[in-house]
């Protein structure tokens, strides 16, 4: 398991759809993928297809090959392997940072969440997320506050760490 991206920062956006990215979550990049060499721009895959979700995820080389492989293990001409396909084949952007650290956006992938100046990075452990700071906030904070209004008051979230396997 490669490293993994943590943190969030809000980042503007320029009118050609620049956006800086965190200096750490380059690092990450860097270290998910492999041909990457030092003076070089690390690679990246968007995916962007998912029309429920309001947000781009972001993939290392070394996180979508991983999905690659489990896509290619499932049965060819099956309903699963053509809906992964098109989801993280075809509704996907391949491309790198810039010299300066930053993406380029295009339009289509900027329409598809309404990012217009500015840009919400959130780490999600081998992938990150780009999000219009206004959707994150209304969608995403308000569903995870709902959820935890169910639990009781003295609910710990570390308790999930002890169902999660290993020895």
């Amino acid at each position: 398991m490669g490293r993994r991206f943590r943190g969030e920062s809000h980042h503007k956006v320029d009118t050609k759809g620049r956006v800086s990215i965190p200096a750490s979550f380059r690092r990450v990049l860097e270290a998910g993928d492999p041909n990457w060499q030092s003076g070089d721009n690390p690679e990246l895959v968007i995916v962007y297809g998912d029309h429920r979700r309001k947000f781009l995820e972001c993939y290392t080389m070394d996180a979508i090959d991983e999905v690659d492989a489990k896509i290619d293990a499932l049965p060819r001409g099956s309903m699963e392997r053509k809906m992964l396909q098109r989801l993280f084949h075809g509704q996907s952007f391949p491309t790198n940072v810039d010299e300066t650290g930053r993406l380029v956006l295009p339009t289509k992938l900027r329409g598809k969440i309404d990012l217009d100046k500015e840009a919400f990075f959130i780490a999600a452990g081998d992938t990150f997320q780009i999000w219009k700071p206004e959707t994150y906030e209304s969608e995403e904070l308000a569903a995870a506050e709902e959820w935890l209004e169910e639990l009781p008051d003295d609910f710990d979230p570390l308790q999930f760490l002890d169902g999660a396997g290993g020895a």
